[in-house]
């Protein structure tokens, strides 16, 4: 069987799907998103579903800003059918030395146009600080409030423990359904033409240096033009099917959601992070149990970002952890490994900002582990644009911001593809960045990344 479309969508994640419905906004409607799975379903309905406009580099501040006022557009589009809220970041220390840094880098990253600093519980006074609205996003602050002093934090954050200094609550961040966003695009693109085949892309014909066609596992060819690689965690296997190699790497990321039967976690409370390493406070006996075990590894003293917040509207009583305590790059494979210790070691984590969690010392709560694969290049940029054969562009390397770049990252390929005017950020992305010399250098050394 033969057919044809404008264009093929390879993968029908959120930077798929957030593909095709930005094509359609542009008059192309002619498209078709494969992917043997159902839409949303390997990686993309496995986050913390989280967004922030507050990033260290000027191009991912662009690219943010601009995912995040597409994610304001539809909420209202939509009636707000994925519960887009901004409840805030709230990173905290117990490192007055720490502190002092988060205090020139929210002056200098709000510099970059992510709106004013306020100041709170310091020598310079406080300028007040506004809640957080525990639905929706509407009307509430941008910008940032920086804490610093531990008492004036815990009046709004009463949860906090003492040992915490101070803390920088990130305000245009949040969180929402990835899925029901999801769907929604898929029900908007469904609905102007866009065709979603369950089949796999196994082979791009791209005779003379160009897409012509397409082929599908199930036999099935279709005759193309243009070819949109938004694999997820399988980029660089479909980047390999037009004869590219992408210089991305993945690694495994998991996270639990646990039944907060203590209230542990406040149902008002905004995403929080601790960003200082940490040692677990193992017993002695537990202690030589590990190592005993072959888990010394768990004793030794663990990276910053152990994070959590709560999970679901009023009356729920559940809560998110994840903690990437152990960098570890893989080959994607499904099922995800297991590590039993993984969501002991979350709530012990989380237990040293919020001292109520370590009430799940004696017996955890209700969990379940899930998670997937962070593709990553090595700046942690994305790739967003043309690459390799004439017709054939990528959407992905989006790391471990996904869901809150997915908009704006659907967009701007669609924009590549259709020759609509591109916006001032878009060069950062493009794989040609690779060929400037001193480039990868300069950017893995610099700020001009993707990292916080």
């Amino acid at each position: 069987m033969s057919e044809s479309a404008q264009v093929v969508v390879c993968g029908a994640g959120i930077a798929g799907v957030s593909t095709a419905l930005h094509l359609v906004r542009l008059g192309v409607t002619d498209v078709v998103v494969a992917d043997p799975r159902s839409p949303l379903t390997l990686t993309s309905d496995k986050s913390t579903e989280c967004y922030r406009d507050w990033w260290p580099s000027s191009a991912m501040v662009g690219l943010m800003s601009r995912s995040i006022d597409l994610l304001e557009r539809y909420s209202t589009e939509s009636g707000n059918a994925f519960n887009l809220s901004r409840r805030g970041y709230l990173f905290l220390t117990s490192d007055r030395a720490k502190l002092a840094d988060m205090a020139r880098s929210a002056h200098s990253t709000a510099a970059l146009g992510l709106g004013e600093v306020r100041s709170h519980g310091s020598a310079g006074g406080e300028t007040g600080y506004v809640p957080a609205h525990l639905e929706g996003w509407k009307d509430s602050p941008e910008g940032v409030d920086l804490f610093m002093g531990g008492e004036a934090l815990r009046r709004w954050f009463p949860e906090v423990g003492p040992s915490v200094v101070g803390g920088l609550h990130l305000r245009r961040a949040g969180w929402f359904s990835a899925q029901q966003l999801g769907m929604w695009m898929v029900d908007q693109a469904s609905a102007a033409g866009v065709r979603f085949v369950g089949d796999e892309v196994v082979s791009v014909d791209t005779r003379g240096g160009k897409v012509c066609s397409v082929t599908l596992s199930e036999g099935e060819s279709i005759d193309t033009i243009t070819f949109v690689n938004a694999g997820g965690p399988l980029l660089d296997r479909v980047g390999a099917m037009v004869g590219t190699r992408l210089p991305v790497h993945s690694e495994l990321h998991q996270k639990i959601s646990f039944h907060d039967h203590l209230g542990a976690i406040p149902r008002g409370a905004p995403m929080v992070i601790w960003s200082d390493p940490q040692r677990l406070d193992w017993t002695p006996e537990e202690a030589a149990f590990l190592v005993e075990s072959g888990r010394s590894d768990v004793i030794e003293e663990l990276p910053r970002f152990c994070h959590g917040r709560p999970e679901g509207g009023e009356g729920a009583n559940w809560a998110l952890g994840l903690w990437e305590w152990k960098q570890n790059l893989r080959s994607p494979e499904w099922p995800l490994p297991e590590d039993p210790l993984y969501p002991e070691l979350v709530l012990r984590g989380l237990s040293t900002m919020l001292p109520a969690v370590g009430g799940y010392s004696a017996a955890l709560p209700r969990t379940r582990v899930d998670g997937g694969y962070y593709t990553k290049t090595p700046e942690n940029l994305p790739l967003i644009g043309p690459v390799g054969p004439n017709g054939s562009f990528v959407c992905g390397a989006l790391s471990g911001y996904g869901v809150m770049a997915a908009c704006a990252a659907g967009e701007l390929v669609a924009q590549h593809m259709t020759g609509a005017p591109l916006p001032a950020y878009e060069a950062a992305f493009r794989m040609e960045r690779y060929a400037e010399p001193g480039y990868l250098k300069r950017a893995t050394a610099g700020t001009e990344t993707g990292q916080l």
